[in-house]
């Protein structure tokens, strides 16, 4: 965690507490402050703070989003065009819903928008839904360009901002964003979703407010609070951080393309996230590599960043059609060190080649 969600957090415990939808004294002191960090989150998003709802995770907020915009647009379709690189809340809620399109993407992951602008023109087409920038690899995608295409076809466009958000202003011409408190630094188990002001949303989940976004329960105030700090801080930070942190992943795609043999590194080398990079060796398992990692101290994954307990290939990487197996993801964050980044390069090679002569390669 950010330091700053760190000092919140424990700041807030004392008078967040409470249901802040009860109207005894500690429930409206929760309600000043789960109102007071709505404002400020809406604030670093440039939104007005009754279009953002707060949600248990980033995963609730997308089922949210896309079950919920589907709904709002029943009228005009059933359809939902995606991406092949979403998240796998999206395809789950996709593959839930029953009526989906996807578009795929080029070899760095950038998607395809003439495939793109056909897709969201055809009848029936309800929501378009678009990560902002790869979660696997890292391309940023062409949101912008994308959401012009939509608004033209009349679809509203939710972008799934979970590794944006925090770092990077996200392009405008959205309907629907998302975003993950944990990837800014705050606490696990905050989501949020903002739905502009004239975008029909309906909820799909059993409840007392079908039109207004909400979950179900009562709010996690403190961890809101921690949210909403965190965010203002990495948003400060944000520019700093990306110069830094860009060059130490410039480090690792030289680096390990010099030191490894056979190893791809995936992704846009320009057009992409200044603090996560992919790669994937060839003749290598990637449980190993991971285990093997993680006993020299380093914390990385291996297959699907979204499915990564269950090591299955990544669909992303699938999708771009690069080498889906012996793949490592690292993601890098404010207190990742120049030396931290030295010593991952010094051992991986040598963890690379002892795997691969144990296999007998």
């Amino acid at each position: 965690m950010h330091p700053v969600a760190r000092e919140a957090l424990l700041a807030s415990l004392e008078d967040g507490w409470a249901d802040p939808d009860r109207l005894y004294a500690s429930g409206r002191r929760a309600r000043r402050l789960l109102e007071a960090a709505q404002a400020a989150t809406a604030e670093v998003l440039g939104v007005r703070p009754d279009e953002l709802s707060f949600w248990p995770s980033g995963t609730a907020a997308l089922h949210a989003g896309v079950l919920g915009g589907l709904a709002g647009r029943s009228s005009k379709g059933r359809t939902l065009v995606h991406s092949a690189i979403e998240h796998s809340a999206v395809l789950h809620a996709a593959a839930h819903h029953g009526d989906a399109v996807e578009v795929g993407v080029d070899l760095l992951g950038r998607l395809d928008l003439d495939a793109w602008a056909t897709r969201v023109k055809a009848p029936g087409v309800a929501l378009a839904a678009l990560i902002s920038a790869s979660h696997e690899v890292g391309t940023v995608q062409p949101v912008a360009a994308a959401a012009e295409l939509c608004a033209e076809a009349g679809v509203p466009l939710l972008v799934d901002g979970a590794q944006t958000v925090g770092r990077a202003p996200v392009p405008r011409g959205w309907g629907l964003l998302t975003a993950s408190a944990r990837k800014w630094g705050g606490p696990a188990g905050v989501g949020l979703l903002v739905v502009r002001k004239g975008v029909r949303w309906r909820s799909p989940y059993p409840g007392d407010d079908l039109y207004r976004p909400r979950p179900q329960g009562a709010a996690d105030v403190p961890a809101i609070v921690a949210a909403a700090a965190s965010l203002r801080a990495a948003a400060d930070e944000a520019a700093t951080e990306a110069v830094r942190l860009s060059a130490l992943v410039d480090r690792i795609r030289e680096t390990v393309t010099r030191t490894v043999p056979d190893v791809e590194v995936v992704g846009d080398p320009v057009e992409r996230l200044p603090h996560l990079v992919t790669f994937s060796c060839l003749y290598v398992d990637g449980e190993a590599l991971l285990h093997a990692l993680d006993r020299e101290g380093f914390a990385v994954s291996s297959g699907s960043s979204c499915t990564a307990s269950t090591l299955r290939p990544s669909h992303v990487l699938e999708a771009m059609g690069v080498l889906s197996h012996g793949n490592v993801r690292v993601s890098l964050h404010r207190g990742t060190t120049s030396d931290d980044v030295d010593r991952f390069l010094a051992v991986l090679p040598r963890l690379v080649e002892r795997i691969r002569a144990e296999a007998g390669m």
